[in-house]
């Protein structure tokens, strides 16, 4: 099974979370960041995985971006998973999708990026997989949260074992 995973990360952390699922999901998932991903979907995709920080209640926007850059952030990307999921090309049969997201741990506060980018890529014709799912990070920088990591890794493996849903 053929996969893509995009990712939007700012301090690194979305990355590694989408590395470690990709890596548990097995060698045929390919990361690429928001910026990177194609327009168009390969038609050899069986699998999308799609996600980033939650800002603001919900996907990033440039000027969340922006003011990331005043709070430390060391990369902002030009395009976040808000941007691509708007350009990409609706699929040509309904391929299964799975997002993810990151959070501050403290203070809980309640948005959430993944349940919003599932919601633009089912109307763009994708098909949910799994629910939205978060990870936790402490503060913007993080670091990620105690078991995170490894609850990535499990999610992964999850997702993988549902296979193509063909």
């Amino acid at each position: 099974m053929a996969g893509i995973l995009v990712v939007e990360s700012l301090w690194g952390n979305t990355e590694r979370l989408g590395r470690e699922i990709a890596a548990a999901f097995g060698a045929d998932m390919q990361v690429v960041d928001a910026v990177s991903a194609p327009d168009k979907l390969a038609n050899e995709v069986d699998f999308l995985i799609v996600g980033g920080p939650t800002h603001a209640f919900t996907m990033s926007t440039a000027a969340t971006r922006e003011s990331a850059t005043q709070q430390g952030a060391p990369s902002i990307p030009e395009r976040g998973i808000r941007e691509w999921i708007e350009s990409v090309q609706p699929p040509r049969r309904a391929v299964p999708v799975a997002t993810f997201d990151t959070r501050v741990v403290k203070p809980r506060l309640p948005g959430s990026a993944a349940k919003k980018a599932m919601k633009k890529l089912v109307a763009r014709g994708f098909r949910p997989a799994a629910k939205p799912e978060t990870f936790g990070v402490h503060g913007y920088g993080g670091p990620i949260a105690d078991g995170e990591v490894e609850r990535a890794r499990a999610w992964g493996a999850e997702l993988a074992a549902l296979g193509p849903l063909d």
